[in-house]
């Protein structure tokens, strides 16, 4: 069975950097295409980064040049290196991925950004 489960969300002041990671179980993550999602209340979930069998790796223009989101295959393990974060960035961040046509989700971790 697939699970995806989250780690590394908390509260950081502006400007500051966190590293969320989604370990995974069931799938092989450098096989597929892994996303990081993120949901602010009242807003829709947004596609924030997605890096396709570990290599070639896309943003969201907002947060183009700040995150990153890398593979580590011997852990299978996906992260999210957040820098220069700013109170727009604040919401539940969620790992994804699609597998034979099927959607499967984090438990979510919270991020929160604030002086």
């Amino acid at each position: 069975q697939v699970q995806l489960v989250e780690s590394g969300g908390g509260l950081v002041q502006p400007g500051g950097s966190l590293r969320l990671s989604c370990a995974a179980s069931g799938i092989i993550v450098r096989l597929n295409a892994m996303d990081w999602y993120r949901q602010a209340p009242g807003k829709q979930r947004e596609l924030v980064a997605t890096i396709i069998r570990g290599f070639r790796t896309t943003y969201v223009d907002s947060v183009q040049g700040r995150f990153a989101i890398s593979i580590d295959n011997a852990k299978n393990t996906v992260y999210l290196q957040m820098n220069s974060l700013k109170p727009e960035d604040t919401g539940v961040y969620y790992c994804h991925v699609n597998l034979n046509g099927r959607d499967y989700w984090g438990q979510g971790t919270q991020v929160t950004v604030s002086s």
